[in-house]
């Protein structure tokens, strides 16, 4: 069965760029997120995903941080890394595209010898982390505005 879109790391410019348009569009237009806090210093060594369609139209993106970059994200655990900014454009919502993200981040991890990955997700998605296998802890924080919870997956 085709899933109509693939995923893959973002290597050359312009797939990066397209990471930050996807972003762009789900963040900081439908979701008001200021700009200025949506693209970090991270967004140079982060491992970023991206799903297309087959005509190349962007889907979806998301991030992985490690190493020292995670660290903070993570409690201290450099064998944990951090999954951040998974976006998915409204067309492409409920295609299964923020699923292949999330196992192409994961893959990712591994790759990098990681055991663990975490990720802030905002609480009205929840559940749809849950269902990959993730556990919430901690209360419940603001980031920009947006209620989340930390949560965490072992690979």
């Amino acid at each position: 069965m085709s899933t109509g879109f693939t995923v893959h790391e973002a290597q050359k410019h312009d797939d990066r760029d397209a990471c930050f348009a996807v972003r762009r569009e789900v963040f900081v237009v439908e979701q008001n997120v200021p700009q200025e806090i949506e693209y970090d210093r991270y967004d140079e060594t982060a491992v970023h995903v991206l799903a297309v369609r087959a005509d190349g139209l962007p889907l979806g993106t998301g991030r992985l941080l490690h190493g020292e970059d995670a660290a903070g994200k993570t409690g201290g655990d450099l064998s944990v890394g951090s999954l951040g900014r998974l976006a998915v454009t409204k067309a492409a919502r409920g295609l299964g595209v923020g699923v292949a993200l999330v196992r192409a981040i994961e893959d990712a991890a591994r790759e990098r010898g990681l055991k663990a990955v975490d990720l802030h997700a905002q609480t009205q998605a929840l559940g749809f982390y849950e269902r990959l296998g993730y556990v919430a802890y901690g209360p419940e924080f603001q980031d920009a505005g947006i209620p989340h919870r930390a949560m965490r997956r072992a690979l």
